[in-house]
């Protein structure tokens, strides 16, 4: 029997068969103007360390930014390109740019300056917001005629190869995305008490389309962290009176293992959630200990769906920690290119929730959005409770003299056995094979990593050829693009391999 966890009243299907929300607002505007005008001086705003904003001065200090941008040439549609690192100024210009009923362009600030430059070429920006220089400002502005189809953002991708492609975003995909969140979580629909804890960054989907907009929408308070500090993050927690925190496993075991996490206070934690990297059963059980009141909960999602697309909740956290869960409630899953040995196929999705297209690339549209379904490439499986497993890019699957050898899986397994604290597995050239599987592992911090202990969990939990027949061990972390991705070419070309003795 699939299981079905999350609340789907007031969705329904359109004539093209696409699910969608029967009750959200006109625009990312119009859902802020209801929380201004349900509660003028909640604060809305916080930039730890920094200035705080209530609703109605996040109003209108957001449109005379508009203002101000209209004054300078944008009209309906312009885009603004924001390199504003996290904070305040950062939340201003986003929505100061919807505001103006122009399209905000999020720029990654890892970027390198020619990377940045592209997106703002690509996109044809007509301003850019930067560091240091005044946000635009004029006479207050809200326009008041948008419409849920109108293009809101565009998000860059930072892929492993190539240019970046830009995710065009409408507020009906921004709008949907936040309801999405609301609702696997279990969040309340009002509640100015709840405050939310943003550390990741705000460019990217998880944190601006799944943390901002949601804490906006439910009239509570979004927390900003400017700079990640292990520290600062622990101390802000009982400060702020934090109720949600969402980051990588790899933070949430960062943060339980410093010395003075007995010593903060987290009983105000109500939602602990993670995603972006596969997470060991022991770690979860660990964050579920950590944080006593919180529900916890593992998110998936792309730029291309606006974030969430799936979430495994508190429920089935530790018992199902491979899985990224159920779809959400307007999302439909598919696969195609199945393989009838193993039930793996591409991951097709379809949603309101899934984007417009790339902007400027027609080709890379086509072949990405077909009929309303995104082919996400990323290879999965669908048991018969419904929980999706991601087992691998399409791209990054290993062909082990004619076995295919799925690295998120093996990777998922192997997050778990001792002494790990980050894995990549890529293919190693091998003449008979073609392919042998080799396992890149940063250690702990502080512990003794010792391969035959690492050997004896994979051959525990792996049929015998995923088992890694290549184990180099990596003193720093993996490297990783702008976005977060680990980037497995270069793992491949600089790793010095170890064969392991049989």
């Amino acid at each position: 029997m699939v299981l079905r966890p999350f609340d789907e009243t007031g969705v329904e299907r359109d004539a093209a068969g696409i699910k969608r929300y029967t009750e959200l607002p006109d625009s990312v505007v119009a859902m802020l103007r209801t929380s201004v005008e349900r509660d003028p001086d909640a604060e809305a705003v916080v930039e730890v360390d920094g200035p705080r904003l209530t609703y109605r001065e996040l109003w209108d200090a957001a449109a005379r930014v508009a203002g101000g941008l209209r004054a300078s040439g944008v009209g309906r549609g312009d885009r603004v390109a924001i390199r504003l690192g996290n904070g305040i100024e950062w939340v201003l210009g986003f929505l100061g740019t919807l505001m103006a009923g122009g399209v905000a362009v999020p720029v990654n600030t890892r970027f390198t300056d020619a990377e940045a430059q592209y997106v703002v070429d690509d996109s044809g920006a007509r301003v850019v917001l930067r560091p240091g220089a005044a946000l635009p400002d004029g006479e207050p502005y809200a326009a008041e005629d948008l419409r849920r189809q109108d293009l809101a953002a565009i998000f860059y991708t930072s892929g492993t190869t190539g240019f970046p492609k830009g995710a065009m975003t409408s507020h009906e995909n921004f709008l949907t995305n936040s309801e999405n969140a609301r609702r696997v979580v279990g969040l309340p629909g009002h509640d100015p008490s709840l405050r939310n804890l943003i550390s990741v960054p705000l460019f990217h989907v998880t944190g601006c389309n799944s943390q901002l907009l949601p804490t906006l929408e439910g009239g509570a308070a979004a927390v900003i962290m400017p700079v990640f500090d292990v520290g600062r993050f622990l101390r802000v927690i009982p400060e702020e009176r934090i109720a949600i925190v969402t980051t990588v496993p790899a933070i949430f075991w960062l943060a339980i293992s410093q010395e003075q996490f007995a010593d903060v206070d987290v009983s105000g934690v109500r939602f602990a959630t993670y995603g972006g990297a596969p997470i060991a059963p022991e770690l979860v059980q660990q964050i579920k200990r950590s944080f006593p009141a919180a529900r916890v909960g593992n998110g998936f999602g792309l730029s291309e769906t606006s974030s969430i697309s799936t979430f495994l909740p508190h429920e089935y956290a530790d018992t199902h920690a491979d899985s990224v869960g159920f779809p959400a409630p307007v999302v439909d899953l598919d696969l195609t290119d199945v393989d009838t040995t193993t039930g793996v196929g591409e991951l097709l999705i379809r949603g309101a929730q899934v984007v417009q297209g790339y902007w400027n690339k027609p080709e890379a549209t086509e072949q990405a959005f077909a009929e309303g379904w995104l082919r996400t490439g990323d290879l999965a499986r669908i048991d018969d409770d419904g929980f999706t497993y991601i087992v691998d890019r399409a791209k990054d699957m290993i062909n082990r003299g004619g076995e295919n050898v799925y690295c998120v899986e093996v990777e998922n397994a192997l997050a778990a056995a001792p002494g790990v604290f980050e894995i990549a597995v890529v293919g190693v050239p091998d003449p008979m094979m073609g392919e042998k599987v080799g396992a890149v592992v940063v250690p702990t911090p502080g512990t003794e990593f010792d391969v035959e202990v690492f050997l004896a969990h994979a051959r525990e939990h792996l049929a015998d050829f995923k088992v890694p027949q290549f184990v180099a061990v990596r003193p720093g972390a993996l490297p990783r693009n702008p976005g977060g991705k680990v980037l497995k070419p270069v793992l491949r070309r600089e790793t010095d391999w170890s064969p392991v003795q049989r």
